[in-house]
């Protein structure tokens, strides 16, 4: 049966102190490895380092958002990439036109040799490192020959998307950051497993939605409605690091299906 195996290389919300920032590694069955978000800093780096996932084996990244504890990563990523493995094809990332104007203007502002442009990041010798890709609502990529990806739009920030991966007959949607969105839903209707930000428990439903977030309920209503197999919260604010019951709690009243919480470096197999 084919499988589809994911890391979480970071899990905390933009605020968290206690959790690297999201950055997740799928492992399709054909051998393909997607980087969903890239993390702040060498977080993503570090933590995969401690599983044997480094950056020269990340070739694909599917952005979510431009803040920048999303793909503040990005440049730390590629620059030890370009170290390891030097004629390795370009560092592809796809995002929203808005999402990729920020990732242009962040490799701007941290590279010291390379040229920067709106076709991505080239050496002082003329080798492309760094491509990316603006990408339209409800265009399908193929990122290899058996793993396919969709992007669609979400309620966080303009230019915020989250994303459908299928491969092989294993769907997986990461949600992004966003409050709640039917969207998503609509987006994940079959999936193997939903992978949805979780900032809070309804006891603080406000605050989280006016910071553009969702509730364990709201992220429960969501895989409940879609219909997935498994919910698995990530994007986790300070308050919930070390006791994640009543996040559990909370979307167990709404969903039957299979939910855990990640943290950094969990790990997951799941199949069709």
């Amino acid at each position: 049966m084919p499988n589809v195996h994911i890391t979480f290389l970071g899990t905390g919300a933009g605020n968290c102190i206690y959790r690297a920032h999201t950055a997740i590694a799928l492992d399709c069955p054909d051998g393909t490895r997607v980087l969903l978000d890239a993390g702040s800093g060498n977080s993503a780096l570090v933590n995969g380092s401690k599983l044997g996932i480094f950056a020269q084996d990340f070739h694909q990244v599917l952005l979510s958002h431009h803040h920048g504890d999303h793909m503040g990563g990005l440049p730390h990523i590629q620059g030890q990439r370009s170290m390891m493995t030097p004629d390795a094809m370009p560092l592809q990332i796809y995002a929203s036109a808005e999402s990729l104007k920020k990732v242009e203007r962040l490799f701007q502002a941290t590279s010291i040799t390379h040229a920067v442009d709106q076709d991505g990041v080239t050496t002082t010798e003329g080798r492309k490192v760094t491509s990316w890709h603006p990408i339209e609502e409800s265009e399908w990529i193929n990122l290899s020959d058996g793993v396919k990806a969709s992007a669609f739009p979400v309620d966080h920030i303009p230019g915020s998307v989250g994303w459908r991966i299928n491969a092989d007959g294993v769907s997986v949607v990461f949600s992004g950051d966003t409050r709640f969105c039917t969207r998503v839903a609509e987006a994940s209707q079959g999936a193997t497993v939903l992978i949805h930000e979780v900032l809070s428990t309804e006891a603080n439903k406000e605050g989280t939605n006016r910071r553009g977030h969702t509730t364990a309920a709201e992220a429960a209503q969501i895989a409940d409605q879609a219909g997935v197999s498994q919910l698995i919260m990530t994007h986790l604010d300070s308050p919930f690091h070390f006791d994640q019951q009543p996040l559990l709690d909370e979307a167990r009243r709404y969903f039957d299906g299979h939910i855990s919480v990640a943290s950094d470096l969990f790990q997951v197999t799941v199949g069709a």
